[in-house]
Parts: structure tokens; C-alpha cells; sequence
């Protein structure tokens, strides 16, 4: 049996689409235009102190509380907004807005449908915070695609921890050389499959990476071809 394991975020869902969209939502609806001259300055100040806090708590330096409510205090300190309420009701508004957008990336839906028609098991595994992953997935018409939905918190670890693969893959009743995992992240994803044993493909539609690599693909309606190429030795 094959299985291939996606990471959501980044590579099926369109998370800084999706999220832009959120965070421009709840920057008119707070009124923060009043407050803040520009939205792509404040989006901007926002993406760079959200990656810094998101690396701190995948090393476990920070809780998904403190992670959430943290990201906006310091943005919106930075632009001079220091009230309590706002900041809490950003907090709270983007984890209810954000999941329940469905920009996907092009060719989700139908790559999806002919992986599934060709036979291939597939399970998701992300990094990302359990209650809005399955908002995200049942809202973009995902979830009935996948047999296992894993998420980091269920394990305690996060990718590319080598316990979160083993948990997937026994969930899944998979071998690691039947298994294939599709990511955008190259360390997270794909290096952290490797460690374990499983093939790896890395999402890459912005190019950041070189060609070279024939286990990487610009857009999803690539997996089909390249997949009986990665998985030839079964």
C-alpha cells in the first residue's frame, strides 16, 4: 500500500493568502486604519514577528496560548496601539476568521481526486494548532480526502521531531519506504521524513529553491507524474 502524508499549511492550504485576507478583515473592522496609517506596513511588522514567535514555540520555548496573543501585543506596540481590548479581540478574531477562508493552492481539489482514483492512502501531518487545522480542512473541502489527520499537539512533538513521523506512520499502518511526504518546508517536511526512513517531495511555487532537485515540484499537478518515479523501488 502507498501513502503520502501532506503538510496543510503552505502546501495544500494557502495559508499567507488566506491569513492577509483575515488580518485585513479585522484591521478594518477594529477601526485600526485610525490608528494605523498603513495595513501592508502593519501585515508586514505582523509575518516577520510571527515567524520569530512560531520558530520559538516549535523548540518548545513558548505555549500555543502565549504564541497567540503574543504575536499581536508586539505588532501592534510597535505601531504605538497598546490597548488590552484590541489587542485580545485581534487575537481572538483571527483564530476564528483566518480557518474559515478557503483560498487553496492551484490544482489542490483535482490533484487530489486523481491521487485518490490511482489508489494512493493519504494522510495529512501539520504543525499547526488542532482545533483551527480541521476548521481549515472541513471548510475547504479537504478533509474527506485523507484517512489520517495528524496533528503535533496529538504526539507532544513537532515536525521535524522523528516521534510525529513514527506516530503518522503507525496510525496509518505504513511503511516508511511506502510512504511519501509532501511539504514546503525542505527541513521540516521533507529532511525530517528522510531521518525516518520515508521518501520526501518538497512543494516549492515560489522557486526559492534550485531545479536541480528532482524530488521537488512547482505545483501540485506535478505529484502524479513524479510520485511511481520517487516511489520506483517498491
Amino acid at each position: 500500500m502507498r501513502h503520502l502524508f501532506f503538510d496543510l499549511d503552505r502546501t495544500l492550504w494557502d495559508f499567507d493568502k488566506n491569513s492577509e485576507l483575515a488580518l485585513r478583515q479585522l484591521f478594518d473592522e477594529l477601526g485600526l486604519q485610525e490608528q494605523i496609517t498603513s495595513f501592508d506596513e502593519f501585515h508586514e511588522d505582523y509575518k516577520q514577528t510571527n515567524s520569530l514567535l512560531w520558530k520559538e514555540y516549535g523548540l518548545g520555548k513558548l505555549t500555543k496560548e502565549v504564541l497567540r496573543n503574543l504575536r499581536f501585543e508586539k505588532t501592534l506596540n510597535n505601531f504605538n496601539v497598546h490597548d488590552p481590548d484590541t489587542i485580545q479581540q485581534m487575537s481572538d478574531g483571527y483564530v476564528e476568521v483566518s480557518p474559515r477562508q478557503t483560498s487553496l493552492f492551484p490544482g489542490a481539489i483535482e490533484t487530489l481526486r486523481e491521487l485518490q482514483h490511482d489508489g494512493y492512502n493519504m494522510h495529512i501531518i501539520t504543525n499547526g494548532f488542532k482545533e483551527v487545522q480541521f476548521v481549515k480542512l472541513e471548510n475547504s473541502q479537504l478533509h474527506h480526502f485523507f484517512d489520517v489527520i495528524l496533528c503535533s499537539e496529538d504526539v507532544g512533538v513537532n515536525k521535524p521531531d522523528e516521534r510525529i513521523f513514527h506516530y503518522a506512520l503507525k496510525s496509518a499502518n505504513a511503511h516508511p519506504h511506502q510512504s511519501v511526504m509532501i511539504g514546503d518546508d525542505y527541513e521540516i517536511d521533507v529532511a525530517g521524513a528522510h531521518r525516518v526512513g520515508m521518501h520526501g517531495i518538497h512543494f516549492d511555487p515560489a522557486h526559492q529553491f534550485p531545479d536541480e532537485d528532482r524530488g521537488r515540484i512547482r505545483s501540485l499537478t506535478e505529484l502524479p507524474e513524479i510520485l511511481p518515479w520517487i516511489l520506483r523501488t517498491i
